[in-house]
C-alpha cells in the first residue's frame, strides 16, 4: 500500500518560518531522524519511507501554494496512488494556533492550495490534516500573517504539535482515517 503525504507550503528560504509552511514544517519534522532524506524531483522535493509495510510518500511541492494541485496530481499519477491514500497538511486561520484536525473531505476553507489540489483533481475527497495557525491579524491583513513567521509564544509548543502530526500521519497509513480522527482530533 502507497499513500501521499502532501505538506503544502512555499519553496524558498523567504517562507521556511512562515506560518503558511506549516505542511513542510511538519514533514521536515517528522523525518528528522532520517539523514538527508530529501530529493529534488519532479514538481518537488520528494522522501519515500516504509512504514509497518507501507510506503509513505512524502511531497514538498515545488510549486508556490496556489498551484499546489499540479505536483499533487503528477505524484499521484506517477505513484499510482488512489485519492483515498492521499493526506494534505495545511494551514488553516479558521482554527486556533496549535489547534489539529483531520477531516476526510470538504471545501477548500479559503485556502488557495487547497483550493487549487481540488480543483486540479476534480474532487474534495480527499483527507486533510489542518493545523490551526489562529486569526490574530486585523482586517485585511490575512496576507500578511500567513506568510509572516511564528511569534515567541508559538514558537514554544510547535514541536509538540508537530509530533502530535506525526501520530496522525502514522495513523493514517496503518489505522485509516476514521480511526485516526476519533483518536487524535480534539487533542
Amino acid at each position: 500500500m502507497k499513500y501521499l503525504i502532501v505538506g503544502l507550503g512555499n519553496p524558498g528560504a523567504k517562507y521556511e518560518e512562515t506560518r503558511h509552511n506549516i505542511g513542510f514544517k511538519v514533514l521536515d519534522h517528522f523525518l528528522k531522524d532520517i539523514e538527508d532524506p530529501w530529493a529534488v524531483d519532479k514538481q518537488g522535493m520528494i522522501a519515500k519511507i516504509k512504514f509497518k509495510g507501507r510506503t509513505l510518500v512524502m511531497l514538498k511541492p515545488s510549486t508556490f501554494m496556489n498551484l499546489s494541485g499540479k505536483a499533487v496530481n503528477y505524484w499521484m499519477v506517477k505513484e499510482k496512488i488512489p485519492i483515498e491514500n492521499i493526506l494534505v497538511i495545511t494551514d488553516d486561520i479558521a482554527l486556533p494556533f496549535g489547534k489539529l484536525r483531520m477531516k476526510g473531505k470538504g471545501s477548500d476553507g479559503g485556502h488557495n492550495g487547497l483550493k487549487d489540489i481540488i480543483a486540479t483533481l476534480n474532487s474534495a475527497n480527499f483527507a486533510r490534516l489542518r493545523f490551526g495557525v489562529g486569526n490574530e491579524f486585523s482586517k485585511g491583513r490575512q496576507v500578511d500573517y500567513v506568510l509572516g513567521e511564528w511569534s515567541d509564544e508559538e514558537r514554544k509548543t510547535i514541536e509538540e504539535r508537530m509530533d502530535i502530526c506525526g501520530e496522525f500521519i502514522k495513523g493514517f497509513a496503518t489505522i485509516g482515517l476514521q480511526q485516526t480522527m476519533n483518536n487524535w482530533n480534539n487533542k
